[in-house]
């Protein structure tokens, strides 16, 4: 039997969630839009290991201020748009979190970090959105206030649990 895989987000402040919830109720097809708005930091960790997953969030998380990112520009993924962010402290909390699991390897790959705001719509669809999002756009700095785990079991998202980083 197959275990679930789990997943592991960020969580944006209040400011900056709603902004991206927004903007993903508004771009993003209603019936794919299952899970707010969020940074992936790993698609795929063992969810056989689950205990030892939640564990190693709930100390990273409380060991550290919350991380400040940068909401740079407005991206393009092909068939949908997101928001890239400067995320300066992200690749050391991912080594923190992967350190000791398999991953895959498009979780052995560096963070791009972005948020989704629109995904799997035409192509046409998708610039649209993208020249929409460009024209007003204005970069705006953030913090991620979470880790958040989940298990992917092929459908909507599952919440395993809410990390928050300690208050700085």
């Amino acid at each position: 039997m197959d275990v679930a895989p789990l997943i592991v987000t960020l969580e944006a402040d209040p400011e900056s969630q709603g902004r991206f919830d927004a903007d993903r109720a508004r771009w993003f097809p209603p019936a794919r839009n299952l899970v707010p708005a969020h940074v992936t930091l790993f698609h795929h960790l063992p969810g056989d290991r689950a205990g030892e997953v939640a564990a190693r969030l709930d100390r990273v998380a409380a060991d550290r201020p919350r991380p400040a990112f940068r909401v740079a520009s407005v991206m393009p993924l092909g068939r949908g748009a997101a928001y890239r962010l400067d995320l300066p402290a992200g690749d050391a909390l991912r080594r923190e979190i992967g350190a000791g699991f398999t991953l895959t390897a498009q979780d052995r790959g560096g963070l791009r970090a972005h948020v989704t705001v629109q995904n799997k719509v035409s192509r046409e669809e998708a610039r649209a959105t993208l020249e929409t999002l460009r024209a007003g756009f204005t970069p705006w700095d953030g913090q991620a206030h979470a880790l958040r785990l989940w298990w992917y079991r092929g459908g909507p998202w599952e919440e395993v649990g809410r990390y928050p980083f300690a208050a700085t």
